[in-house]
């Protein structure tokens, strides 16, 4: 691989980015669906950044306990500040300790990127939300209760605890959007909104559809009648009613997930849908929070290799300052922007093309987002 690392640098000579690094992943039998999302993730820059921060100001903790979270920022620090500019890095450690947490990665057998996904950044928030928190009590509200404490008053930390809002991670800074479910009543019209957080989106796909399709697809309006009627609290029974989701918060980094492994059950399996799904470089999404649309720009691409879901490979498509590069577990090599195409998928459906975009990676690039 020292001659594709080599391969690498020629080919970006003195465009190389100053301080980046590009270092393919050894794989430990089947980890590719590993190596994949970790590539993503490296060059989803506010994540690395923050991750790297965090790597740098739990120094003394690390040592003292190990999770998921100290292994990622080790490797990710591990790779950041390689001397060489190219290599492979062998991701042992953490490897070892996501097979140690979730026994579903332990065997051999291939693996759901997409699930791996959704662990990781869960399993990062569950550490994050049990670490101790700064205290956010401003200075006036610390001498107020102070003042209150030597006049012998009780401090109200009842009410300092009832008011503690549900802690926000840099995880939930980058992923976390939300999505409204909104419910309207066809006798009154009132319209019930329940809403919920999503760290990506699964959609579903067509044959020669596109993101954009597959999105109105997700928001499109379905009627709830016959034994599907809804029950209307103003009405006090049950109604016929138009559902629909819609994008209340996009987020700074919009995952997307096609469904690609279908249940068949005549097949009484899963079968793997090799449509062509148009992925756009740049996206924009409507809110209903947001009177412009979010805009965003294509980063990385996950890729599933293979006829079917229980075989295959996993490989990579990142975007970093400018350039495209393919990242196929120890291997990197750079490829021209136009090469993301071929990743769409087939426009038929026995065709020999396997190569299939599977999780899309898209980042924020509209200045107009409210915090």
């Amino acid at each position: 691989m020292g001659a594709g690392g080599s391969k690498l640098e020629k080919a970006l000579g003195d465009q190389f980015p100053e301080g980046e690094r590009y270092f393919g992943l050894e794989n430990f039998g089947n980890t590719c669906y590993c190596n994949s999302v970790l590539q993503a993730l490296y060059f989803c820059v506010p994540f690395r950044e923050q991750l790297l921060e965090y790597y740098a100001n739990n120094k003394t903790t690390r040592e003292a306990e190990e999770t998921l979270l100290t292994c990622l920022a080790d490797l990710f620090s591990q790779i950041s500040s390689q001397k060489k500019k190219t290599g492979v890095i062998a991701p042992k450690h953490f490897i070892h300790r996501l097979k140690k947490e979730n026994e579903l990665f332990r065997g051999f057998m291939h693996q759901d990127a997409h699930e791996f996904l959704n662990f990781l950044l869960n399993k990062l928030v569950d550490i994050l939300e049990k670490e101790p928190q700064p205290s956010k009590i401003d200075k006036e509200e610390a001498s107020s209760l102070s003042e209150m404490a030597a006049n012998g008053s009780n401090t109200p930390e009842t009410d300092i605890a009832a008011e503690k809002e549900p802690l926000v991670t840099w995880v939930h800074k980058n992923f976390q959007g939300i999505l409204t479910n909104e419910t309207r009543c066809l006798r009154c019209e009132t319209v019930t909104a329940r809403d919920e957080t999503f760290f990506d989106l699964s959609l579903d796909i067509e044959q020669n559809s596109s993101i954009t399709s597959c999105l109105k697809n997700f928001s499109s309006t379905e009627t709830l009648n016959a034994e599907d009627k809804f029950f209307c609290d103003k009405c006090c029974s049950l109604q016929e009613a138009q559902k629909r989701m819609r994008i209340k918060k996009p987020p700074q980094v919009l995952v997307i997930h096609l469904k690609r492994f279908k249940y068949m059950e005549q097949l009484g399996r899963y079968k793997k849908l090799s449509y062509r799904v148009v992925f756009p470089l740049e996206l924009k999404l409507s809110s209903t929070s947001e009177e412009v649309d979010a805009e965003y720009s294509l980063f990385a691409v996950v890729v599933h290799v293979g006829s079917g879901p229980n075989h295959g490979h996993y490989v990579s498509l990142v975007k970093s300052h400018n350039h495209w590069l393919f990242f196929d577990d120890e291997n990197v090599e750079m490829i021209d922007e136009s090469a993301v195409q071929t990743f769409f998928g087939s426009a038929q459906e026995y065709s020999s093309n396997t190569d299939h975009g599977y999780i899309l990676f898209y980042e924020r690039t509209s200045s107009s987002h409210s915090d």
